[in-house]
C-alpha cells in the first residue's frame, strides 16, 4: 500500500505508549478464515496508531499522552521519557463499533470511513491474529489466496485495501525489551513506505521530532523514525479503479530508519524500500473498461480476488497471478494493452516489471532492490495481513484513481477516472464519512487450475 495514514485520534478510550495500560481488558474481534480446506477460528487486532494513548500512572483523570496530532510536551519531552510515561490502553468488545467502526461476523469484517460519537475517528486499520499475542504469519510461495471484497461503497479518493506486510509475528515485543504491549495491542506496524507517522518504533514512542500537516489540523507527517518491512498489496482499490503491487526492500523484515534510509522526498530511490514497487493496475495499463461500475469486473457487486504465488523448480516466485470470479465466472486478468511498445502480459513478472518501467519512463527501484528474488525471499519468511480503510493528505489517492503527476500527458500517468481535484481528505468525511468496505472469505491454499473467461 502506499502512503498509510490516516485517522484522527480525538480523546479516544484507551491506550499507552509500548506498555499496556490496565483500564480496559483488550478484546480481539473474532474472524474466520480456511487454510487448506480447514476452517480457522481467528481474530483481528486494531492497530496501535488508532488508539487513545495516556499517561501510565493512574488516576481517576488520565492525562491524553497524544492529542490526535501531537504529543504532550510535559509527558513527552524526549522518546525515553515518553515511552516510560505512556501506555496503550485496551479496546472494549462494545467500542469496537461505536467508536472504530468495525464489525465482524463469521468470515465477514467491514470497516467504516468516519465513526463519530465520543470521537471522532477516520479510517480503519487491522491485523489477523494466530492467538492473543501473536500475528497470523502467512506463507504465500505456492500458494493461492483469495478473498471477497465489496467496494461499491468507496468513492474517488479513498483506499479499501488488504495487504501482507513484514511484520514481527510478536509485534516486536521479543526484540526490544520496552515494547511489552505487542501484537496483543497492534504494535508493530511498518511496510514498504517506511512511515513516520507510526506512534510506535522499535520499542519506543516516535514523538522525538513529530510535526503535523501544514494543510490539514487532523493529520500527522509523523516523528524522525520510520518503519520499514517488504509489502506485497493484494488488493488497493475503491470503486473506481484498482492495483496490486510488489514491493521489495534491501532489509529484512521489520526494520526502524533515521534520514537518507526512510527515502523521503528527493531520496525517494535512495531508501531501503522500493517504495514504487511494481504494479500492474487494470487501468493504468491500457484496459480502460476491465475494472468498475458496470463493468467486466463490476464493482457495484461482490467480487472474489484470488492471488496465485507462483515458484519455479528451484522454489523460487516467478510469477504474481491475478484471476477474479464474479456472479458463477472465472476471468482472468485483462492484460496490458499498449501494442507494439509493450508484450500483453496479464501478471506480475520479473520481465512485465522491467518493460512496463521502461515504458512508463519509471526509474526500476523494483529492480534495483533485488525484484521477484527478494519479493520471494520476504515471502518465504512469512507476513502478516492487514486490512485498512484509508483516505490519503499527499496525493488525495490520485495515484490510485486518477492522473498522478496531474499534469502529466506521458505513459502510466492515466491511472483512473477520477478527476485530477477529487481525493481532498476534508471534503470526503465531510460528503462521504458512511463510506465502507468489506472483506470476507479469506481463503489459503494450494494453487487450483480454473476455466477462465477470456471475454472483456
Amino acid at each position: 500500500m502506499r502512503l498509510a495514514l490516516t485517522f484522527l485520534l480525538c480523546f479516544l478510550a484507551v491506550c499507552h505508549g509500548q506498555q499496556a495500560g490496565n483500564e480496559t481488558e483488550e478484546y480481539h474481534s473474532p474472524l474466520t478464515w480456511e487454510n487448506d480446506g480447514s476452517i480457522v477460528s481467528g481474530s483481528v487486532v486494531i492497530d496501535a496508531n488508532w488508539r487513545w494513548i495516556h499517561s501510565a500512572s493512574y488516576s481517576e483523570n488520565q492525562t491524553s499522552c497524544y492529542d490526535g496530532v501531537m504529543w504532550d510536551t510535559d509527558l513527552c519531552p524526549d522518546a525515553d521519557t515518553c515511552t516510560e510515561n505512556c501506555a496503550v490502553e485496551g479496546i472494549a468488545q462494545e467500542e469496537w463499533d461505536s467508536i472504530y467502526g468495525i464489525t465482524a461476523s463469521g468470515s465477514q469484517l467491514t470497516l467504516t470511513y468516519v465513526t463519530a460519537g465520543y470521537s471522532y475517528i477516520v479510517g480503519a486499520r487491522v491485523f489477523l491474529m494466530a492467538d492473543d499475542d501473536n500475528y497470523q504469519i502467512f506463507n504465500l510461495l505456492d500458494k493461492e489466496f483469495s478473498f471477497d471484497v465489496d467496494t461499491s461503497n468507496l468513492p474517488c479518493g479513498l483506499n479499501g485495501a488488504l495487504y501482507f506486510v513484514a511484520m514481527d509475528e510478536d509485534g516486536g515485543s521479543s526484540n526490544y525489551s520496552t515494547n511489552t504491549a505487542g501484537a496483543k495491542y497492534g504494535i508493530g506496524y511498518c511496510n514498504a513506505q517506511c512511515p513516520h507517522d507510526v506512534k510506535f518504533i522499535a520499542g519506543k514512542t516516535n514523538s522525538e521530532g513529530w510535526v503535523g500537516f501544514e494543510t490539514f489540523d487532523t493529520y500527522a507527517i509523523g516523528g524522525n523514525l520510520g518503519a520499514c518491512c517488504p509489502e506485497i498489496d493484494i488488493w488497493d482499490a475503491n470503486s473506481m479503479a484498482q492495483t496490486y503491487t510488489a514491493h521489495v526492500c534491501s532489509v529484512d523484515g521489520y526494520t526502524p530508519c533515521t534520514g537518507i534510509d526512510c527515502g523521503d522526498d528527493d531520496d525517494r530511490h535512495n531508501g531501503v524500500c522500493d517504495k514504487d514497487g511494481c504494479d500492474f493496475a487494470s487501468y493504468r495499463v491500457g484496459q480502460t473498461d476491465f475494472y468498475g461500475s458496470g463493468l467486466t469486473i463490476d464493482s457495484n457487486s461482490t467480487i472474489t480476488v484470488i492471488t496465485q504465488f507462483i515458484t519455479d523448480d528451484s522454489g523460487e516466485l516467478s510469477e504474481i497471478r491475478r484471476i477474479y470470479q464474479q456472479n458463477g465466472q472465472t476471468i482472468q486478468n485483462a492484460p496490458v494493452n499498449f501494442p507494439g511498445d509493450v508484450d500483453e502480459y496479464d501478471s506480475i513478472t520479473e520481465d512485465y516489471c522491467v518493460d512496463i518501467k521502461r515504458y512508463f519512463g519509471d526509474t526500476n527501484d523494483f529492480d534495483e532492490k533485488g525484484g521477484m528474488s527478494a519479493m520471494s525471499d520476504a515471502l518465504s519468511k512469512g507476513m502478516v495481513l492487514a486490512m485498512s480503510l484509508l483516505d490519503d493528505p499527499y496525493a488525495n489517492m490520485l495515484w490510485l484513481d486518477s492522473t498522478y503527476p496531474v499534469d502529466s500527458t506521458a505513459p502510466g500517468a492515466l491511472r483512473g477516472p477520477c478527476d485530477t481535484s477529487s481525493g481532498d481528505p476534508d471534503e470526503i468525511q465531510s460528503e462521504f464519512p458512511n463510506s465502507t468496505v468489506t472483506f470476507s472469505n479469506i481463503k489459503l491454499g494450494p494453487i487450483q487450475s480454473y476455466d477462465i473467461n477470456y471475454d472483456y
